[in-house]
């Protein structure tokens, strides 16, 4: 008899997405489109995130990167195409996909009146684990802030706040890690701690990472592969090097500001001839 994957979940103690096909690919967006008013944010926006993949999703301000990450977490909904996350119809099994994502920024709230230890073992139980602390002593070690277990929310720098709220979004050792903007704003010596940390839960444990950030140092040492987006659509697709070549770059941040001046000039031109 057929037994639903959420019974089966319950049955064995484990999230949804460990008992379901794991040939399925993290993310798989199709023909994705947003408008606002007249504007088209996201104009037709294919791509497939295996699993464990490392991915950077990039543009210049206004490029629709925001709004196709928003539309992937459930945050936004969109006006044309289909979301697969981690094998999960997005319309229709938003519950199910959830539970294998796992979400981090620097600008998500921390809370202040806690202890860094007593905050995580709350999203642990939250996350159903009945026994948090292993894995909190594991995320915190990871990212070598062990020291940091017994401190006030007060007491953080916005580093360790933003190193905190990655180990949170962990715990649950989620299949798809999603991080807008991880080592925005960071010491050299804490981004470089985060980029480390987060190749490690990639190694370690299969986990797909999706991540946006403007430090193009960032994508080249932990991407393995790069999707740009310009306008609303993908004008680039590979890995860090093979784009960078296919633009007559050095590295992607000739890209990046090749692209940014595009969209400049385009928007100079949309002013001068409404």
């Amino acid at each position: 008899m057929f037994e639903p994957m959420s019974t089966q979940a319950h049955r064995t103690g484990l999230p949804s997405w460990l008992v379901m096909d794991s040939a399925a690919p993290a993310i798989l967006v199709r023909e994705l489109r947003k408008a606002y008013g007249d504007h088209e944010a996201v104009r037709g926006v294919d791509f497939e995130v295996a699993r464990g993949e490392v991915f950077g999703l990039l543009g210049p301000n206004g490029a629709g990167k925001t709004t196709t990450l928003f539309m992937i977490l459930g945050v936004v909904a969109p006006d044309a195409g289909s979301i697969t996350v981690c094998g999960f119809d997005l319309a229709h099994h938003r519950s199910q996909a959830a539970e294998c994502v796992g979400f981090a920024a620097g600008y998500l709230p921390l809370t202040e009146r806690m202890r860094v230890n007593e905050y995580l073992n709350l999203y642990g139980r939250l996350y159903g684990l009945a026994d948090p602390e292993p894995r909190i002593e594991e995320g915190l070690d990871r990212f070598r802030i062990s020291h940091l277990a017994g401190a006030m929310g007060t007491e953080l720098s916005s580093g360790q706040r933003t190193l905190i709220g990655i180990v949170r979004s962990t715990l649950h050792r989620p299949r798809l890690l999603i991080l807008d903007e991880p080592t925005a704003s960071l010491d050299p010596d804490v981004a470089l701690r985060v980029r480390e940390g987060l190749i490690a839960v990639a190694t370690n444990e299969g986990t797909a990472l999706l991540m946006t950030s403007h430090d193009m140092t960032d994508v080249e040492q932990v991407c393995e592969r790069v999707l740009f987006l310009s306008q609303g659509r993908v004008v680039a697709d590979g890995t860090p090097a093979s784009i960078a070549a296919s633009y007559g770059r050095g590295d992607l941040e000739g890209v990046f500001l090749h692209l940014a001046g595009d969209r400049e000039i385009s928007a100079a031109q949309q002013t001068d001839h409404p």
